[in-house]
């Protein structure tokens, strides 16, 4: 294994930490500006639209694509995902590489018909519009997607949707004009055959937006926020379905897997952030005498905290490098993984830096307290940690023991 960077990851990397110093942060004071003059407006914020030109003007415009255009491979990305997690709530979205926007994008890349990709993924390449993904159910533990009880029934040439989902991120955002929607076409397929997925204008008579969600009283509403969602009979043409039908477990798969690992680079770029901010107030403040960085426990605290995340971002690197040379079902272990070590450890890192900061850290005046609401979300978010600990304890306990896994080699498989 290389993870030494190539020299085109070395430059996108270098050019997104420029665009985040000279850029990004300096705009999160504007940012939280726009959002108290708009107190009850959802949508994009004029600085995203801002950040969103320069950022095409520097060439960082859909990066997390493989195989399009500027689009990087996973272990190129890697670096510039972090950095982006340093301000999650703006640099994500000012380089078009926000969550859900990009799982929806690929799948529309790689499963939508031709016209379904002139129809939705030019448009939302071109961050014109913005979209939803609708699997989560709000009456059945939707960690087992069997369990999912919305129905989409083929009537003639159309399908009809009927059921309700929550946690559709981005729903709330008027700019959200595309909804995919899982649910069940054939209930008495066997259980990874009954889903599909259709593609449903958000305008179709029949969605009804009821509420939006938050997440320890964030509510998100700089990207669209979280819906719930009912569908009453909405009906689309056939033409909607994405790939075939009952391949939607498949295609949530597929999807799931990215965003895992996106999840996972952004999270290590939270940690980053919160130790930078960790440095500059140990040195700055002083309790008993003393600068905090002075006192054992916080030396300890900092010294824990960077060696636990340097060996998270190999494994994370590691990850990427897999999906890269042996796919994404191949490297399906280390997804796992990583899902379960980065969002617990970053967590725990984030709490140890908002314990320094003490009463501050809990307030508005740092990002640190949104931090912690959204990295323990990820506990939970694609997957909760005991359906990953389950599926990768049995994975483990299924392979004989052998010696280490092994991979390509270096020579064949460096990006």
């Amino acid at each position: 294994m290389d993870f030494a960077p190539s020299a085109r990851a070395a430059e996108y990397t270098e050019r997104m930490r420029s665009f985040l110093d000279e850029a990004v942060l300096p705009a999160e004071t504007a940012f939280e500006e726009q959002l108290a003059a708009t107190p009850d407006e959802w949508g994009t914020r004029p600085i995203v639209r801002e950040l969103q030109v320069e950022a095409r003007r520097r060439g960082l415009w859909n990066l997390f694509l493989p195989g399009h255009e500027a689009g990087l491979s996973n272990l190129e990305y890697a670096p510039v995902a972090e950095l982006s997690g340093w301000s999650p709530r703006l640099a994500p979205a000012a380089m078009n590489c926000n969550a859900p926007d990009t799982g929806n994008m690929e799948l529309l890349h790689g499963f939508g018909t031709p016209e379904q990709r002139q129809a939705w993924l030019e448009p939302l390449l071109e961050a014109r519009i913005r979209s939803a993904f609708c699997m989560t159910e709000p009456e059945v533990a939707s960690s087992d997607a069997t369990n999912i009880a919305t129905r989409i029934e083929q009537d003639g040439d159309e399908l009809v949707t009927t059921g309700r989902k929550w946690w559709s991120t981005g729903a709330m955002n008027p700019d959200a004009r595309l909804l995919i929607v899982m649910g069940v076409t054939d209930p008495d397929a066997e259980p990874h055959r009954r889903q599909s997925m259709v593609l449903v204008p958000r305008d179709t008579p029949g969605v009804r937006i009821i509420r939006p969600l938050t997440v320890f009283g964030y509510d998100d509403r700089d990207h669209g926020g979280h819906a719930e969602i009912a569908f009453e009979g909405v009906r689309v043409p056939i033409g909607n379905l994405l790939g075939g039908a009952g391949d939607g477990f498949a295609i949530a798969q597929a999807r799931l897997g990215p965003g895992r690992i996106h999840h996972c680079m952004r999270a290590l770029g939270q940690a980053e952030r919160a130790l930078h901010l960790a440095h500059e107030r140990a040195h700055a403040r002083v309790a008993f005498g003393r600068p905090l960085a002075e006192h054992g426990v916080i030396r300890q605290r900092i010294a824990a905290a960077r060696t636990e995340l340097e060996a998270l971002r190999l494994l994370v690197l590691k990850t990427a490098w897999l999906m890269d040379t042996v796919g994404n079902k191949a490297a399906r272990t280390e997804i796992q993984a990583i899902k379960i070590a980065v969002p617990a450890a970053v967590g725990r890192i984030v709490d140890d830096v908002i314990q320094l900061f003490g009463a501050a850290g809990v307030s508005a005046d740092t990002p640190l307290a949104e931090f912690a609401a959204g990295i323990r979300t990820l506990r939970i978010a694609d997957g909760p940690d005991e359906v990953h600990l389950e599926s990768l304890g049995r994975a483990l306990l299924r392979t004989p023991a052998t010696a280490p896994r092994t991979a390509p080699s270096t020579e064949t498989a460096r990006p």
